[in-house]
């Protein structure tokens, strides 16, 4: 008996053991940080994928008017790149100034205070979450475009991904970058040399025509108000190439030393390739005539019973021809990348919540480590949530992009606002030194506030554009998630600081047993039962009493 009971108490650690790896010793952490170019695709999976359906999102608002507003689609696009340019340059600051992992939670909590740092970190849970979610719905939709027989197993399908993910992310920060590395630079490489052919293509006079070119638009009466509200709603969805680009902020921590300057190189990096994949396949749908609307039904000519094909399918055709192998590489490639976009959630949900665990505005067991040296406590809650969200949402991405974004340009605007703080206070402290000791700390400290405030400024007019343009579209959800979420952590910290409060030493604290009282549980007479009550006896406690619950009368 007693072999078969140890059989089954190794049978789920051999379970857990096959599916996770070795347990690592505390001295290996050190071996689990990330290089440059392992980091890249761990932390900017997210912000590169959304390359793939942000482009797609700004065209298909703006037809919603016909396409005579395809003409202004260069200009929205220059404006978002233009962005996303500033806001890394604004997130390299706060790598610099805060490069503890903390990122805006860190910025505002000691700039602005507890309500906003908490209201933050709110927002950054959520939008880790809808990442999730977006992501693994938007790679399960790429499969059922090629496979259109799996849609019955949508949200199977969905959650199956998610468990996926869970268990790489599980064994460990440098295996899931070796799982997520390839996929990633694939869609990198392949995505740059597809806008270059297509670019020389149009060069010498052969530019690339798409199959919906010959389609056109069921464009609807606009008034004057509403084709500004059009614009900005075409802004706020081109917008959505930004998402992802705190993670690296979030996630100093795990790179090698110099951790600042890799995680500062790394941001620039991304944001780089970002731009310009961003930029290069709008100018693509652009110059091959892709037409994209809300409902296919829109597009005179196409048979709506089937559905769109993705605008980087129309370009990925128009450049290469259908059916061909760079047609191919480049759809396995994406629906790999936006499956895996998920992963820089997985990366960032655990850190925030290490420290907010830290600082007592969650769970204690969400800053330790597992068997793999990582936050698993936090990705397996992180796993349970976009499950739950996908399960409730059926994995419609059409329903879930709507929840999009709002998170994180609330956590840009404030963790810009917090970082301006941050630089004048600096100033003010230099100000009474001698300008020859601080006079380079000055002028780096007044560059940095200059980035930052011009960050703060476009951030918080996004923000603003962002909620009139989504609000009613389903974005008030996640205005409502994010106080509630709020109002949770500062609950657990008001728990923790009366536990606190409670065990805290007092004038008044006595020692000794004089006084106390022991409580022995027995369950029924044994060697360690008796040497239990010795002890109880030996201490002298003011009473000792041996207490037995008989749950059931032969128990007496």
């Amino acid at each position: 008996m007693a072999h078969d009971a140890r059989e089954n108490t190794d049978a789920p650690q051999l379970a857990k053991r096959i599916l996770l790896g070795d347990p690592l010793t505390t001295e290996q952490v050190n071996d689990q940080l990330l290089p440059k170019r392992m980091a890249l695709p761990i932390f900017a999976s997210d912000a590169l994928s959304s390359v793939a359906y942000a482009p797609q999102e700004l065209l298909m608002i703006l037809l919603i008017g016909g396409t005579a507003f395809l003409t202004l689609a260069p200009w929205i696009a220059t404006a978002v790149v233009l962005l996303l340019i500033v806001v890394v340059l604004s997130y390299r600051q706060i790598i610099k100034a805060y490069p503890s992992g903390g990122g805006d939670f860190e910025v505002t909590q000691k700039n602005l205070g507890e309500v906003p740092s908490v209201i933050v970190a709110a927002a950054l849970l959520v939008d880790y979450v809808l990442t999730v979610s977006v992501s693994i719905a938007s790679g399960v939709d790429n499969i059922i475009s090629a496979v259109p027989g799996l849609n019955p197993w949508r949200v199977e399908l969905a959650v199956g991904f998610v468990i996926l993910i869970v268990i790489v992310n599980l064994r460990g920060v440098r295996e899931a970058s070796t799982v997520f590395a390839i996929p990633t630079y694939v869609f990198i490489g392949s995505v740059i040399v597809m806008i270059g052919t297509g670019l020389v293509r149009m060069l010498l006079g052969d530019a690339p025509v798409a199959a919906s070119a010959a389609y056109t638009v069921q464009a609807e009466s606009l008034s004057q108000a509403a084709m500004v509200l059009l614009i900005l709603r075409a802004f706020s969805s081109g917008c959505s190439a930004l998402t992802g680009v705190e993670a690296v902020s979030n996630g100093v921590p795990p790179f090698r030393v110099p951790k600042v300057r890799n995680a500062k190189t790394t941001l620039a990096m991304m944001g780089s390739i970002a731009a310009l994949m961003f930029a290069g396949l709008t100018a693509l749908a652009l110059i091959s005539g892709v037409r994209y609307a809300e409902d296919a039904c829109d597009l005179v000519g196409f048979d709506c019973s089937n559905p769109q094909p993705s605008l980087m399918a129309q370009v990925a055709s128009a450049t290469f021809g259908a059916g061909s192998i760079p047609f191919f590489i480049i759809q396995a490639a994406t629906a790999c990348v936006l499956l895996l976009a998920a992963n820089t959630a997985f990366n960032g949900f655990p850190l925030l919540g290490s420290v907010l665990a830290r600082e007592g505005y969650a769970p204690k067991a969400l800053n330790t480590r597992g068997d793999r040296l990582v936050f698993s406590n936090g990705m397996i809650l992180l796993g349970l949530a976009a499950v739950v969200v996908l399960v409730v949402f059926q994995a419609n991405l059409t329903n879930l992009i709507q929840l999009y974004i709002i998170g994180v340009f609330v956590s840009f605007s404030l963790g810009q606002i917090g970082m301006v703080r941050h630089w004048r206070r600096l100033l003010r402290e230099t100000h009474h030194r001698p300008l020859s000791e601080v006079a380079a700390e000055r002028r780096s400290a007044i560059v940095s506030l200059s980035i930052n405030s011009l960050g703060a400024v476009m951030t918080v007019s996004v923000l603003i554009i962002v909620t009139i343009t989504k609000f009613t579209h389903g974005a008030w959800m996640v205005f409502f998630a994010i106080p509630v979420l709020a109002l949770l952590m500062l609950g657990v910290k008001r728990y923790y600081r009366d536990v606190e409060k409670e065990i805290a030493i007092e004038d008044t604290t006595h020692f000794g047993s004089r006084g106390d009282v022991a409580i022995v549980l027995v369950s029924r007479m044994q060697k360690p039962v008796i040497k239990a009550l010795d002890y109880a006896i030996a201490a002298r406690h003011e009473k000792t009493i041996a207490l037995h619950v008989a749950l059931t009368p032969d128990d007496g």
